[in-house]
């Protein structure tokens, strides 16, 4: 089995856009929720008006022509993939194409366009729609623009399981490096979903936190005020290389990718199972598949999206396969900081996960005031914590219950 490693680091985040910018902004505990201003969230008379939005220039790197035809989503994942092959340094002209792949997932696509287009329809009718208004909706258009602007032939793939797409396309694309599909693969997840429908859809499911009064500690992982998750918006994609392939070349290595588990619920379309079953499961299969023991984990960069049920199942999931260990572990979240992102949040994750392995400091999880009794494991609060870590895990857990986890080396 072939070895794996992240070399290049493109997040699109709103704490940062960059892999600098990101990791300052976790480091100085940095909160990247405000109030809404990608539309005028008085205007729905919604619960919610809060969100994590990203600020960037689409056109310092985009055509302009060429982005209007693109939904939001398509545009932060190709300067996603553009700031991660960037930081590799590698150049794609000089990359095989064939041997070079693509994999970026997203959980809902062009959301923005559907709402936009459907406005359309229902005043002016279907024969006014745009003629890009397929190829600007459907989910694998990430993968397709971004492996086009470069001429990568290799395997292109698009993941969609909803708020673990991130995760389970690393997972994948680092598989792929392992069978000998590809050398060099771009990926992980993009999302653009802070719209009013998005929104409004997860409002009524009283999924999301409605403190608008105080949006930039709205997001609590852990904290027993906790009220809902932050939607937010942005895009994380990894350059993942073959071992040899990165060391010929002098390569700056962030992490191995050692281990990827994944596995279901099969209990409920939106709550975790009571008992984290799934989530154990998944951390299991990542830990088997690197053949690490548990008491070998020093980090996890938990899902930790600020709701009720999800904190307490993923604390009760470490606590049950961790054993004593679990209270020796470093866990944040860094949702804390950045909202989640959706299907971008396992990508950014384990960007942020590569970066405390490389770098020795472990993010903190922020707005975490007072915990709830059962909630007594260390989240790494308020400040970021300097600590060597030679292996870390990356949890995401999806609606529908489906669960995917990383497992990261120092090297």
């Amino acid at each position: 089995m072939r070895r794996v490693v992240i070399t290049g680091l493109g997040p699109v985040t709103p704490i940062g856009v960059g892999a600098k910018a990101f990791h300052q902004s976790q480091l100085e505990g940095k909160s990247g929720i405000r109030r809404i201003t990608r539309y005028d969230p008085g205007d729905y008379q919604l619960s919610v008006e809060i969100a994590g939005e990203v600020d960037v220039d689409v056109n310092a790197y985009l055509d302009r022509k060429e982005s209007r035809r693109l939904d939001r989503f398509v545009q932060l994942a190709l300067i996603a993939a553009e700031l991660a092959l960037e930081d590799s340094g590698l150049e794609p002209d000089r990359l095989d194409p064939e041997s070079t792949g693509v994999l970026i997932g997203s959980g809902i696509g062009g959301i923005k366009t559907w709402e936009d287009q459907f406005k359309i329809y229902f005043q002016r009718g279907p024969h006014r729609l745009s003629p890009f208004f397929i190829p600007m909706v459907i989910s694998n258009m990430a993968s397709g623009h971004v492996a086009m602007k470069y001429g990568f032939q290799g395997p292109s793939s698009t993941v969609v399981t909803a708020c673990a797409t991130g995760t389970d396309s690393v997972g994948s694309a680092a598989r792929m490096i392992q069978h000998g599909e590809a050398d060099v693969m771009l990926t992980g997840g993009t999302e653009a979903s802070v719209t009013p429908m998005a929104i409004g859809g997860f409002a009524v499911m009283r999924a999301l936190s409605t403190r608008n009064d105080d949006p930039q500690r709205a997001s609590r992982p852990f904290d027993k005020d906790r009220d809902g998750f932050v939607l937010a918006e942005g895009a994380g994609v990894l350059v993942l290389e073959e071992y040899e392939h990165a060391r010929k070349r002098g390569a700056t290595i962030y992490a191995e990718i050692v281990g990827f588990g994944r596995s279901e619920d099969a209990h409920h379309i939106t709550e975790p199972h009571p008992e984290g079953k799934g989530a154990t499961l998944a951390m299991r299969a990542a830990m088997r598949d690197a053949d690490v023991a548990p008491e070998q984990i020093g980090y996890i960069n938990a899902h930790g999206t600020s709701t009720p049920l999800n904190d307490r199942a993923e604390t009760l999931a470490i606590k049950k396969l961790f054993g004593e260990h679990a209270y020796n572990l470093l866990i944040s979240s860094t949702k804390s900081m950045t909202g989640h992102l959706l299907g971008a949040a396992g990508a950014v994750e384990a960007i942020a996960t590569a970066q405390a392995l490389a770098n020795g400091v472990i993010p903190p999880t922020i707005n975490l005031f007072e915990s709830e009794p059962e909630l007594d494991l260390d989240y790494v609060a308020g400040e970021p914590r300097e600590k060597t870590v030679k292996y870390a895990l990356s949890n995401s857990f999806a609606f529908g219950g489906q669960n995917a986890v990383l497992l990261l080396k120092q090297v």
